[in-house]
């Protein structure tokens, strides 16, 4: 295996990291509106995420540095083209991380309503254009002989990528959903469940759709091995949320995001990012990448840090792996 292809497989496991780890984040952002009666409800919530949201962010800022130095023309092709949804999620991201800080600094009710507002929509609208993104990136867009970007921002709203957009929502989702009740006690535990069984349901005939679409347009052996575990690991998460095991039900739906991501990177294999106009012009792990040099340089530094990180990571999630409850939260920082 050649370099390149073996730091496409580490963008692949960075992106699924990322997407395993800030699904159940953004995830918990959207239930803050649909999943919480009153604002102490609403602080639990956000409380769950507290200690490992920016953290989980740390898996993007990496995905997107190893894209940049390992596969320089398919950096540049995919943020120009993608530009303006790429800026909308970035957006999204800074607001969401301010109104965390922000939403307990005053007690004024309106002040608390508006950042958590912020927090809901700068949830939703990162998981769905996230789904968007990779839609089109499996299914092939307008790139040049030249390696540029030619089509527009509508060119992007395709019903495939739409569909991938809403698969990613539903199964942020139900990721969520399913911490909230590995996380809580009392009866906001029990909302958590029942709400993900029905975000669940919705979820699995979505991404049902989405990978057998997936499979027939670009798939093959490999990837349909893939399609099965994720289909099979989000049926057994709903059988686990529904027999109360919640630490179960977190974990195969982690799976699911897992192999789904998989299957998307196996149908993507060896592309990049594929050309709509002529397959001759699309972005592959040969032309689009870096010299042997940079790669060996970047394989010997992602040898030494990302242990580092990983431990890093590993051990602030067992410091706060206690569960909470609104009888955790004090009346002044509602």
């Amino acid at each position: 295996m050649e370099l390149h292809d073996v730091w496409f497989v580490l963008i692949a496991v960075l992106w699924t990291g990322y997407f395993f780890l800030e699904g159940f984040d953004f995830g918990v952002g959207i239930l803050t509106r649909l999943l919480a009666r009153d604002r102490p409800e609403k602080r639990v919530l956000i409380n769950t995420i507290g200690p490992v949201w920016d953290g989980n962010e740390v898996w993007l800022l990496t995905a997107g540095g190893a894209t940049f130095a390992a596969f320089p023309e398919w950096y540049a092709t995919l943020f120009s083209g993608f530009y303006l949804p790429l800026l909308i999620i970035l957006v999204c991201l800074i607001v969401r991380g301010v109104a965390f800080e922000y939403r307990a600094k005053r007690p004024e009710e309106n002040w608390q309503r508006n950042w958590e507002t912020a927090i809901f929509w700068s949830s939703l609208i990162p998981a769905f254009l996230w789904g968007v993104a990779f839609g089109n990136i499996v299914r092939g867009v307008k790139i040049d002989r030249d390696f540029e970007y030619v089509g527009n921002f509508w060119d992007l709203l395709n019903p495939y990528s739409l569909v991938g957009g809403l698969v990613t929502l539903t199964l942020f989702t139900f990721h969520g959903a399913v911490f909230v009740a590995l996380k809580t006690v009392g009866d906001i535990r029990e909302r958590a469940r029942k709400l993900a069984l029905r975000v669940g349901l919705a979820a699995a005939v979505l991404a049902l759709v989405f990978l057998l679409w997936t499979q027939v347009e670009s798939g093959d052996g490999e990837s349909l091995v893939a399609l099965v575990v994720a289909v099979a690991a989000l049926v057994a998460a709903l059988v686990a949320n529904q027999a109360g095991r919640e630490g179960w039900a977190f974990a195969l739906s982690g799976v699911t995001i897992v192999a789904a991501v998989a299957m998307l990177f196996l149908s993507l294999f060896p592309n990049v990012m594929p050309s709509s106009l002529n397959e001759e012009w699309s972005l592959t792990v040969t032309n689009a990448s870096s010299s042997p040099y940079t790669l060996k340089i970047m394989t010997w530094c992602a040898a030494i840090a990302t242990p580092i990180v990983l431990l890093y990571q590993s051990w602030t999630y067992w410091v706060f792996r206690k569960r909470i409850g609104t009888q955790h939260i004090a009346e002044t920082v509602h």
